[in-house]
């Protein structure tokens, strides 16, 4: 797959077949996104960025890529492992993956519902 940010300073391209394609409700990604954050994910080396990221730290537990000219959320990666996530609305041109679930259930926002029958985690 391919994906780049909204302005196309920053492209990256990955091998292999994603894992875990899910939505994140949590705080954090709801304020960066406007809303939820859709995701899959590959170990790092799976993953070829082109163009300088911004490298966000929100926790002392992960950080998150974004684009310093358009500001596109792109990246998440957790400090203690060796997998990166990926916006899934960063692709260009269809993904073929499906969800799998929700993530940070409890975090999500009051103005909408959860209702596609995907398994949700708190």
């Amino acid at each position: 797959m391919n994906g780049s940010c909204a302005c196309g300073s920053i492209r990256f391209t990955t091998s292999g077949t994603p894992e875990g394609a899910s939505v994140c409700h949590c705080g954090q990604c709801r304020k960066m996104s406007g809303f939820a954050w859709s995701s899959a994910y590959l170990p790092q080396d799976r993953v070829s960025i082109e163009g300088q990221v911004r490298w966000v730290h929100l926790s002392n537990k992960a950080e998150r890529g974004v684009c310093p000219s358009c500001g596109s959320f792109l990246f998440w990666r957790a400090h203690d492992e060796d997998t990166i996530s990926f916006a899934l609305g960063a692709i260009d041109g269809p993904t073929g993956l499906s969800l799998t679930k929700h993530i940070f259930t409890a975090d999500k926002g009051d103005y909408y519902a959860i209702a596609d029958g995907l398994p949700q985690r708190t």
